[in-house]
């Protein structure tokens, strides 16, 4: 099962998608079938360690949810396999690498979002609870100092992300007309 890429045969794999491809186009001409043919489990083992190999990557080895970030790879990958057309490319293991890397980011920007809620909601009791009790004993986030500092760093490093994004995604509604703008100047 290996020689390009030391553990996924392209070749191999490019076949199997030509077969699979071909089992789909029989399913589409035969009506009489209501279910698409299932992938084959060679093609579903590639998928499967290509995702385990990218998760190894020095850019996704520390997530703790690495399963959860195979697991989305490899659902994108079987959603997206009918759109892998054999007359553009050759190399299914781009195709799908390039699939998996990006549900990887999707992944890990969920889980960002989910842990910015949930700490800024934990910021906020904190808060909450300090202005009424004046006692810290009852916050949420019992960790020490350190990890309140980092959960302050994090949010301020997130919303500075969420700012950022903003400005770049510019809506119609920001845009100058320029017609509105010559007409000022031919005003003048």
């Amino acid at each position: 099962m290996a020689n390009t890429n030391n553990y996924i045969d392209n070749k191999k794999m490019f076949l199997a998608l030509i077969e699979y491809k071909s089992k789909l186009r029989d399913a589409e001409l035969n009506q009489e079938q209501t279910k698409k043919p299932p992938v084959p489990e060679y093609i579903g083992q590639c998928i499967l360690l290509i995702a385990q190999n990218l998760s190894n990557k020095h850019i996704f080895t520390n997530y703790t949810f690495k399963d959860d970030m195979i697991s989305d790879g490899v659902y994108n990958c079987l959603q997206y396999i009918d759109n892998f057309d054999p007359e553009k490319s050759e190399n299914p293991f781009a195709y799908f690498t390039q699939i998996i890397y990006y549900a990887f980011l999707r992944k890990i920007q969920g889980e960002k979002k989910h842990l910015y809620l949930k700490y800024k909601i934990q910021d906020n009791t904190s808060s909450e609870h300090n202005n009424t009790s004046g006692d810290s004993s009852h916050v949420i986030f019992k960790n020490d100092a350190m990890d309140g500092e980092k959960m302050n760093d994090f949010i301020t490093n997130y919303e500075i992300y969420l700012n950022r994004r903003k400005k770049v995604k510019l809506t119609t509604s920001d845009l100058i007309d320029v017609d509105d703008v010559i007409g000022e100047d031919l005003e003048e």
